[in-house]
């Protein structure tokens, strides 16, 4: 069946090089708490909603050691809540300074919606969150025919595929055939899949290239070449149907697919 319908995640993939914003807030959380969690450690459960964001984190076995040193207790669910009760203002405070869409997002959404496709959206962010991203993207020409949050699908965010389905359901499709999902972390191709959809990773501005603008800019070409493929094996082990360099090569992916 003809592709009708892209859904797409946001940060790491349409907004915010690198994913910057949920990065800084993740970390100030938990340094509230007297934990340093690593880059590594912050960015490994990325895409998933927020709190389990944190809960993952939590659950590790370096962090829950820590906390676990430091109050006398291994981390529980109340625990988790205070985190996430520092986690959303630090977020809230910085989103609004990481909205820029990545490059190229303009142009393939003004390629896809000049032929006809809807454009549905899912996020790890809740709505009140998104109230502040939504509206700069918009104002830059990026549009979502349709946009789920965890907390419009009972909570449950990726990997589960609630939100992909109610996106789909806003957008009045017949069914899952013609959808393909695009994001930047392994739990996008995970929501993808577990929809029953085609399921891309995108590499540049991506979570798991885990780089700044000015980063990725400045890297040598050699390694820019290395840490690519490093991320594409990533997203192909996880089960990814097909793996963009950035969202420019998506109308090339869709051509050659049908």
């Amino acid at each position: 069946m003809k592709t009708k319908i892209i859904v797409f995640d946001w940060a790491g993939t349409t907004v915010d090089f690198g994913s910057l914003a949920p990065v800084a807030a993740v970390i100030k959380a938990f340094e509230d708490f007297g934990l340093s969690p690593t880059l590594a450690e912050t960015r490994a459960p990325m895409g998933l909603a927020k709190r389990a964001h944190l809960a993952q984190m939590l659950a590790g076995a370096r962090l829950a050691k820590v906390w676990t040193e430091k109050f006398g207790r291994p981390p529980g669910e109340a625990d988790v809540d205070q985190v996430y009760a520092r986690f959303e203002p630090a977020l809230m405070a910085v989103l609004g300074d990481h909205t820029d869409l990545l490059p190229g997002v303009a142009e393939t959404v003004a390629w896809l919606k000049f032929r006809g496709f809807l454009i549905g959206s899912t996020t790890g962010y809740s709505r009140a969150m998104m109230e502040l991203v939504a509206p700069s993207a918009r104002a830059a020409g990026y549009a979502p025919d349709a946009l789920v949050c965890p907390d419009e699908a009972g909570g449950l965010g990726r990997p589960y595929p609630y939100m992909l389905w109610r996106a789909l359901e806003k957008l009045g499709a017949e069914s899952i055939f013609g959808v393909v999902k695009v994001g930047d972390t392994l739990a996008d191709i995970a929501e993808g899949l577990n929809a029953g959809c085609p399921s891309l990773g995108v590499i540049a501005g991506s979570n798991l290239l885990g780089l700044t603008r000015a980063e990725f800019e400045a890297l040598p070409e050699l390694e820019k070449k290395a840490r690519f493929e490093n991320v594409r094996e990533q997203y192909l082990a996880a089960g990814a149907t097909g793996v963009l360099d950035d969202l420019t090569g998506l109308p090339d992916w869709l051509e050659t697919y049908e």
